[in-house]
């Protein structure tokens, strides 16, 4: 297994993770909920793990696609620059859901303070999450992209005007 692989095997869990979190942290706090809240934090900490995985590996995922055709340096780069600031809200994030499993355990008096503190990170950390996927996506789906254009299918060409048609029709 070559990093371009072990990085899109891994690259979702962020992601995900932080989707999941943050519906089961709302629940958690709806509910009143510490164990429900606690497994939300759970998710974040495994979420902030994977994301240092995705980043050990993005450098390697890199150096394998950047020359392919329609890649484009540029494209990477600010799919890197996303995923930084991802990486950098989730280990915040991990390090705040560590803290309010133990006022959790603790029933410390701080423990809401905490919960309401993780929320407001974890609604950043989806948006930058989706951000994120969308432009690492966009790395090789170049269909996802602002700029495509749908391509025509045999049917499609035979029904347009010869002004639109190619010469190698």
């Amino acid at each position: 297994m070559n990093d371009a692989h072990l990085h899109m095997v891994v690259n979702h869990f962020p992601i995900i993770g932080s989707i999941f979190g943050l519906g089961i942290l709302i629940a958690g706090l709806l509910l009143k909920n510490n164990t429900v809240k606690n497994t939300a934090y759970c998710l974040f900490v495994v979420a902030a793990i994977f994301a240092a995985v995705s980043m050990a590996t993005g450098d390697g995922a890199e150096e394998m696609v950047k020359d392919m055709p329609n890649i484009g340096r540029k494209i990477i780069h600010d799919h890197e620059e996303m995923a930084e600031k991802l990486a950098l809200f989730l280990y915040l994030l991990g390090v705040i859901s560590l803290l309010g499993i133990y006022t959790n355990i603790k029933n410390h008096s701080k423990a809401k303070l905490i919960s309401f503190l993780a929320l407001t990170i974890a609604f950043v950390t989806v948006f930058l999450a989706k951000g994120t996927g969308t432009s690492g996506g966009e790395i090789r789906h170049t269909e996802i992209r602002a700029n495509a254009t749908p391509a025509l299918n045999a049917n499609q060409k035979d029904t347009m005007p010869p002004e639109n048609k190619s010469d190698e029709d």
